[in-house]
């Protein structure tokens, strides 16, 4: 079993090591060959000056299609929000066979990674990851389709991630018959999870008819500073992130001129947007691994949040690495999974 450390909202270990931290991350060997393709794709489509060859992409783009018969007891669907701006969502409903008829089900808001510049809810990997959520919860998934960069900066992310809540606000209709809106969580991984940030403090000044955010699910989110860490210099090439494709996201993401100290990035830092002062800011459930550069950005945020008085609970799992949770042959995925059932159960009530 792997090591894993959680820690509540005073700071306070709750669950002790089990194994100190390993010199090199402990990877499946599908794992090693699925991160070395990843790692392929995102070199090559990259340019040097800020853009992305997209038609290259597309022959590396293997995406799933709805399934509106249940495989392994879950349906999906695709829903059109706004279609100037090909916002949509796909949307996982368990069926009976993994939750009995009628019985409410939380509702999860999930937001892709990607640097803010790749994939979407219908590459196969996102599609995997949110039916399995969504039949292990059980619950209703809403991936969002969510507008890439460096075709469209700051802050169209955050405005389509919105506008999806605003959405299934107005439109409960497109939700199943089981789905509770008053037990909703914001999720994602990496860039999705710094959009799910900046989604519930937008919410958190927000009023919404039906939809009550309860948590949210941070899942190694992608957030940065002019300010070399100590994981980026020790890590400067990772597994899948390298300090250099972290850098390029940024610039494609950002505003043009804006260094990565923007408050979109360094949510932290001295430009952040205080959340203090929200009351409805909701709890977060934070995971980090040990091998990822980023590591020490996300416990600068699980710091900042206790000390904005804000209800948070980190997980670190030191051995293993950035994008753990797509591997379920990696026994850290299963044990983020039951951390996430855990989490939502507890704030569900």
């Amino acid at each position: 079993m792997a090591a894993v450390a959680s820690y509540t909202k005073n700071g306070k270990e709750k669950e002790a090591s089990i194994l100190k931290p390993k010199l090199k991350p402990s990877l499946h060997w599908k794992t090693r060959i699925a991160v070395s393709f990843l790692s392929f794709i995102s070199n090559t489509v990259r340019r040097r000056d800020g853009t992305i060859n997209r038609r290259l992409l597309r022959f590396f783009d293997f995406t799933s299609p709805a399934k509106p018969s249940p495989v392994r007891g879950i349906s999906s669907s695709d829903v059109t929000v706004d279609p100037s701006r090909n916002l949509w969502f796909r949307l996982f409903s368990p069926s009976p066979a993994v939750s009995p008829s009628g019985m409410p089900l939380p509702v999860i808001f999930f937001f892709h990674g990607g640097g803010f510049t790749f994939l979407s809810p219908a590459y196969f990997v996102y599609d995997a990851v949110c039916r399995r959520l969504a039949r292990k919860l059980p619950a209703i998934i809403v991936s969002v389709n969510y507008r890439l960069s460096p075709e469209h900066r700051f802050p169209s992310q955050y405005d389509d991630g919105f506008d999806v809540l605003r959405y299934v606000d107005g439109h409960p209709s497109e939700l199943p018959q089981e789905a509770d809106l008053g037990r909703c969580f914001l999720a994602g991984d990496s860039a999705g999870a710094n959009i799910a940030h900046h989604v519930a403090v937008r919410a958190s000044n927000s009023s919404f008819e039906a939809v009550r955010i309860r948590g949210i699910i941070s899942i190694q989110p992608f957030f940065g500073g002019e300010e070399r860490t100590e994981a980026e210099i020790r890590m400067p090439v990772a597994p899948v992130v390298t300090v250099d494709w972290t850098d390029w996201c940024w610039k494609a993401f950002l505003p043009e001129g804006e260094d990565r100290d923007h408050w979109a990035a360094n949510v932290s830092g001295p430009n952040a947007v205080e959340v203090a002062s929200l009351e409805r800011f909701p709890a977060v459930l934070l995971f980090t691994a040990g091998f990822d550069p980023l590591r020490d950005w996300q416990k600068r945020y699980y710091e900042w949040l206790r000390r904005s008085g804000k209800e948070a609970e980190l997980v670190e799992y030191p051995n293993t690495i950035h994008t753990f949770y797509l591997f379920p042959e990696l026994p850290e995925s299963g044990q983020m999974i039951s951390e996430v059932t855990d989490f939502v159960a507890r704030r569900a009530l």
